[in-house]
């Protein structure tokens, strides 16, 4: 039986699926899927209790090209849903039973207190003010924070350039953060997601969209006539990715960096990286975790 199941919370589902569809990956062979016996597992764990039921829920994005995007089926593909399979592969649970919920930016701790899912891959980036409400595995890759602009727009040119302009962030995320913090000479504009922010950069309503330099380059590469990186792509922060799980989970936490150095050593990582981003950007070395 499918237990599949698509969940569209926010708005922004169909533009995004209207944007960079042929790099967002998805079209590689899934990760391995182990034969788990949950008795394996210590007795009340997280990692029992889902192999025991043979599902799990993810939540990720549904509008981040090359990382999590909605496909034409809705499924999400991307980076961070490769991810999420490799982590249900070891808990022996198959792609079709995985539940991904669309979990944009302002809901990511909330899903995850409350119980909505079990883990979150969603271009994440781990800070000790998150760290205070959930946990995190990882980091799996480390971006940075860039601008993204009109491709006609010869004006803005990196962070130094925003002052008097409008720039586009989502809620809740650390770029919009920054932008508010560092950059009050610029009037930050918000939306639940980034293909809102896409749409209005292309109708002249902004003058550019902050976020990390990865999922900039998924827009780009989908709409290259229109959008371009400002500065030649250039970042001004570190993002590190990690997957959220809650609250003090510490066995889950261990369990998940063990299959993140897991698929660093047998190249899983990097299939799943080269089948999705790296179908635009270069492979990179992957993170060393961090076992806090």
């Amino acid at each position: 039986m499918d237990l599949t199941r698509r969940i569209l919370l926010g708005g922004g589902a169909a533009a995004a699926a209207s944007l960079a569809l042929a790099a967002c990956g998805g079209g590689s062979e899934d990760p391995p899927v182990e034969e788990v016996d949950p008795s394996a597992f210590p007795e009340g764990s997280t990692m029992a209790r889902l192999a025991e039921a043979g599902a799990i829920t993810i939540g990720t994005k549904f509008d981040q090209p090359l990382f999590g995007q909605a496909g034409p089926d809705g499924d999400p593909v991307g980076f961070d849903v490769e991810i999420g399979k490799i982590i249900a592969g070891k808990l022996g649970i198959a792609p079709e039973n995985i539940e991904w919920l669309e979990t944009v930016s302002a809901n990511r701790e909330p899903f995850i207190e409350g119980g909505q899912v079990d883990l979150v891959v969603a271009t994440y980036t781990i800070n000790d003010t998150r760290k205070e409400v959930v946990d995190f595995a990882g980091p799996y890759y480390i971006a940075g924070q860039a601008l993204m602009v009109a491709a006609d727009n010869d004006t803005i040119t990196g962070e130094d350039s925003i002052a008097g302009t409008k720039v586009c962030s989502v809620e809740g995320s650390t770029p919009a953060e920054y932008i508010a913090t560092n950059h009050p000479d610029a009037e930050l504009v918000t939306f639940d997601t980034y293909s809102k922010c896409v749409v209005e950069l292309n109708n002249g309503q902004i003058d550019a969209v902050t976020t990390d330099n990865v999922i900039l380059a998924g827009f780009v590469a989908a709409d290259k006539e229109n959008l371009k990186m400002a500065g030649d792509g250039a970042t001004f922060t570190e993002e590190p990715y990690g997957i959220g799980l809650k609250k003090g989970d510490d066995d889950f936490r261990s369990f998940i960096n063990d299959v993140l150095e897991e698929s660093y050593a047998d190249g899983t990582w990097a299939a799943a990286w080269e089948s999705t981003a790296g179908t635009v950007l270069p492979t990179p070395e992957p993170p060393a975790v961090d076992r806090y």
